[in-house]
């Protein structure tokens, strides 16, 4: 595994090095992705805080456990309105701030 050992001071210049300027097709899948992974990731951590398996949220949810699966492997990326049940089922909510 690479690390960054403290020598990257801008990460936005190693990303379009890599994947593209912003606006460009390479950028924007990564960044799909990328956004993808980070929202499995919210899912998931809320999910094991909230003591629940997989099993027990898709059973809240009408759905199978695999859905759930390919949701926090960030396989399958949920509908905002899906994303918004899930999170209730989670017993959270999702509050939105001025940037």
């Amino acid at each position: 595994m690479q690390t960054n050992n403290h020598k990257i001071t801008d990460y936005s210049a190693v990303l379009e090095k890599k994947y593209g300027a912003h606006g460009t097709p390479e950028r924007a899948k990564f960044d799909e992705e990328a956004y993808a992974f980070y929202t499995s990731q919210i899912l998931l951590d809320a999910r094991k805080e909230s003591r629940l398996t997989q099993t027990e949220l898709a059973k809240r949810l009408g759905v199978d456990k695999s859905y759930i699966s390919r949701v926090e492997k960030g396989i399958t990326v949920p509908s905002a309105a899906t994303f918004f049940r899930i999170v209730a089922a989670l017993g959270r909510s999702v509050e939105l701030t001025p940037a």
